[in-house]
């Protein structure tokens, strides 16, 4: 199953669209992605595993891979720096992303193939399926949905499922 995300802010789940937040610069050919722009990039992103905050929520209902947080738990966004988009036990020596935070946006995160096999520097990192704010706010590049459409995703997705952004109207 594809999960589509699209530039207006809608994601579907089966034939069901909820709202969902994308990157503060909007979307950008994946091509032009670059780390740190505030895009969320446009393509097709295998969806690999699940992260959970274990001291928050139970692990979610799923067919894919699920896997606790820990306090030390960070995602490398360093460009040029061998573990760049990838996780690392924090502290790094360079920078990293936390992902054990205390808003609650990483309770529940998705990790996209988005420039992973193999990571090329500078092209984005970190771009994830996660939470939204409450205040329903754009985010870092990543596509965020409420906590139940989370939960619905998940109860429906299985191995070798992607998520899909797209613009909402041919470029």
């Amino acid at each position: 199953m594809i999960f589509t995300a699209t530039s207006d802010g809608y994601l579907d789940i089966d034939g069901r669209r909820v709202r969902c937040a994308l990157g503060r610069s909007g979307v950008r050919p994946a091509a032009d992605k670059r780390e740190g722009d505030g895009a969320s990039p446009l393509g097709v992103w295998p969806i690999r595993r699940v992260l959970y905050r274990p001291d928050r929520e139970p692990a979610p209902e799923t067919g894919l891979p699920v896997a606790p947080l820990a306090p030390e738990d960070g995602w490398c966004d360093a460009p040029g720096d061998p573990a760049y988009n990838r996780p690392v036990r924090l502290p790094y020596p360079a920078s990293a992303e936390q992902l054990w935070r205390q808003d609650r946006v990483y309770d529940l995160i998705v990790i996209l193939g988005h420039n992973d096999d193999p990571p090329v520097s500078p092209m984005g990192s970190a771009i994830f399926l996660h939470l939204i704010q409450p205040d329903g706010s754009p985010t870092a590049g990543c596509v965020a949905i409420h906590r139940q459409d989370m939960l619905d995703l998940l109860g429906r997705a299985r191995p070798g499922d992607a998520l899909a952004i797209l613009p909402a109207e041919p470029l």
